[in-house]
């Protein structure tokens, strides 16, 4: 099915956190236990990226209005600076999203009731650095009203540079619920909305005769002034389109007089939501973001946690700039650090980001950096998720459709060859408030069918397939912290594998603390869990289960394994099996048992499709197997904790004929020992 070597193949991310939990998490005490859990090689994952921040990865650079601390940034490539130990995002002043996807504590400034404010587009996106027209690369902005209103004008007090070209539409049809997850894909113009000769300022627009019940609102806008009101200015500072305040509502008379359905302030809390397609990068020194940190690279790279291994660095995309990337592989390079694969941008389709802006983005920054490496190997884009969905191949908004229209576009600029990895991320669960055992039971399709949907729009298995993040939810629930967290990881490993995935990464190989995201449940994905004083106090069962992938079901070190089909004669047992082929010439089985109640006895045997035989395990066999039998976990909802927290049974069984194989309820079995195969 595959052949793998773990030390590339079984790797741990590392995430960003909140203030002062770097240093706790990464003591030297703390990395010494994570070391045991087996995973070789790193990826770091960027946080920032995900708060809509600027990424200082280092503190020392220069900014493009160095008089004033503000601009654009480059940090320093200079290795003379002293070491990186810390590193942090930065808030932008011209935020367009209400929300985010890390500590969510920012909002936009197209509705916070300031007109000193304003949102600006991402100018890498302007036919400046794009080369096309700005109308292939439509910038817009999305409202949501929470529910239907009656909708007839439109007030927008347009910032410079402002659209010439633009049109405001309405959703025809209701978004889904989750509007986090989707926004619509089904806008029509309002019949006085398409504007064709704009001409900034503040404008009041009657939209309709009769007012329109619509929950959305979009402005899309197609051509810009490119102009600027200040003397001197960068060139990204006239690209793209800027808008200081929205409202929307019903025109209460003539005198253009509107009776506003936004509401605004200063707060995501408050204001209405608005979602838009990209953020300029610009910022200044004062919006540091002391509350989100990631680790610094130089701390990363001498904390032994590499194992000497290349690690799987990102490049901010979405709010960054090429020079800033290029710095920060050259530091890299003259740190002499080991670097292979490197990821543009974090999770650009969780942010609604256009796979067209993403691939125009992903272009200038691939250009730019193999001026200064043609070696490195690119890659993308960390999908946030790659949906399971029966339908997903007739929605032209589904994440295969994304793909597909990422990789047409590389194709048709002639840059696919820059294209070398596809990676993604994959928590299965979004409600941990179900019932595991369903959720177990269909893992193994959803992943399944989600990469083979992905195949259907053009990916394809002449690249590697990388998981960056892997974990039972995006969601802080109890099946993380219990047997089925472990379950779930050593299931979603082989199927992966089977499948021809090269490398996974797991999350959580931080130590941290019980997180409350939702009333029914509290956990997280970790492999350790930390007590008030920083040490660790707890390994959960996904650390057991990660020893026992890494140093019982693999032979450990750097050895090439073959991966060979397992499967099972009764289709409707919830046991699945791994089987590989070791390089000291054992044979090894990784069984799970996802039934929560019911034991299982099996029998195992290899069929030699050479010779039409079968074999069975000869001498002696090694047993390993993680049950409830050595983990329980209380039943506290907000505060669960290990009642009993032991290691895997270790037993040396003697082969017998038709030797039978008990599985405990919930367990994970590993199975090793020779076969008298010949040739296979």
């Amino acid at each position: 099915m595959n052949r793998f070597v773990p030390t590339h193949a079984f790797g741990a991310a590392l995430d960003g956190h909140e203030k002062g939990e770097i240093g706790k998490m990464l003591s030297p005490g703390n990395i010494k236990e994570m070391l045991t859990a087996g995973l070789k090689p790193l990826s770091y994952r960027l946080r920032t990226e995900l708060a809509v921040e600027a990424w200082h990865w280092n503190a020392k650079g220069t900014w493009s209005e160095p008089d004033k601390k503000r601009g654009y940034w480059t940090s320093s490539s200079d290795i003379r600076g002293g070491s990186i130990s810390l590193s942090y995002g930065y808030r932008l002043p011209r935020r367009g999203s209400s929300t985010d996807q890390a500590n969510d504590d920012d909002y936009s400034r197209l509705d916070d009731g300031r007109v000193e404010t304003f949102w600006k587009s991402n100018p890498y996106l302007d036919q400046h650095f794009t080369g096309e027209q700005n109308s292939n690369h439509p910038q817009w902005v999305v409202i949501d009203l929470e529910r239907e209103k009656l909708i007839d004008a439109i007030r927008i007090r347009w910032a410079i540079p402002f659209a010439r070209v633009y049109d405001v539409q309405y959703a025809s049809i209701m978004a889904a619920a989750d509007v986090s997850q989707a926004l619509p894909n089904d806008w029509q113009t309002f019949p006085q909305g398409a504007i064709q000769n704009g001409r900034g300022g503040d404008v009041s627009l009657r939209l309709s005769s009769e007012p329109i019940r619509t929950r959305f609102i979009r402005i899309l806008m197609k051509e810009s002034s490119s102009i600027s009101n200040r003397q001197q200015v960068d060139v990204r500072d006239h690209l793209g389109y800027a808008i200081r305040e929205i409202y929307v509502g019903l025109s209460a008379n003539n005198n253009g007089t509107l009776q506003d359905e936004i509401h605004h302030a200063s707060n995501n809390r408050e204001q209405t939501s608005i979602y838009v397609s990209s953020t300029d990068p610009w910022h200044r020194a004062r919006d540091k973001d002391e509350l989100i940190e990631q680790a610094g690279f130089d701390r990363l790279f001498k904390s032994h946690l590499t194992n000497g291994l290349p690690v799987l660095v990102p490049i901010a995309v979405l709010y960054n700039t090429p020079e800033n990337a290029v710095a920060e592989i050259r530091y890299l390079k003259r740190r002499g650090y080991s670097i292979e694969e490197v990821e543009l941008g974090e999770e650009p389709d969780g942010q609604f980001v256009t796979p067209e802006d993403y691939a125009a983005l992903y272009i200038q920054f691939a250009r730019a950096l193999h001026q200064a490496d043609p070696k490195l190997k690119l890659g993308g884009p960390s999908f946030q998720d790659i949906e399971y969905d029966e339908d997903v191949r007739y929605a032209d908004n589904s994440k295969p459709a994304w793909l597909g229209r990422f990789l047409t576009y590389l194709k048709q600029h002639g840059r696919l060859e820059d294209y070398t990895f596809f990676s993604f991320e994959w928590y299965p669960f979004d409600n941990v408030c179900q019932p595991t055992a369903p959720q177990l039971a269909a893992a193994n399709r959803m992943l399944t069918t989600s990469l083979t949907q992905m195949q259907m729009r053009g990916l394809t298995r002449d690249i590697p397939w990388i998981m960056t993040e892997y974990g039972y939810s995006a969601f802080g629930g109890r099946a993380e912290m219990d047997i089925e967290g472990a379950l779930l990881n050593a299931d979603i490993i082989g199927t992966f594998l089977n499948l021809g995935g090269e490398q996974t990464f797991l999350y959580g190989y931080e130590p941290n603390e019980v997180i409350h995201e939702v009333p029914c449940s509290s956990g997280n994905n970790m492999l350790f869990e930390l007590d008030d004083r920083g040490a660790i106090s707890y390994r959960m069962p996904t650390y057991y289960g990660a020893r026992l992938t890494t140093q019982e079901w693999v032979q450990t070190g750097n050895g090439v394994h073959d991966l060979y089909a397992a499967t099972v004669d009764d289709t409707q047992t919830s046991v699945t099996a791994y089987a590989v082929h070791r390089p000291d010439g054992l044979w090894a089985l990784m069984i799970l048992n996802k039934d929560p109640n019911r034991a299982r006895a099996v029998v195992v045997k290899f069929h030699n499709e050479t010779t039409g035989s079968e074999y069975e395990f000869e001498g002696a066999i090694d047993l390993y197997q993680y049950s409830r039998k050595q983990y329980e976990l209380s039943t506290d909802r907000l505060e669960p904790y290990p009642i009993r927290d032991l290691p895997p049974e270790h037993k040396t069984l003697t082969s017998t004929p038709q030797l039978v194989f008990q599985l405990p309820a919930y367990s994970l079995t590993v199975i090793r020992g020779r076969v008298p195969l010949g040739e296979r």
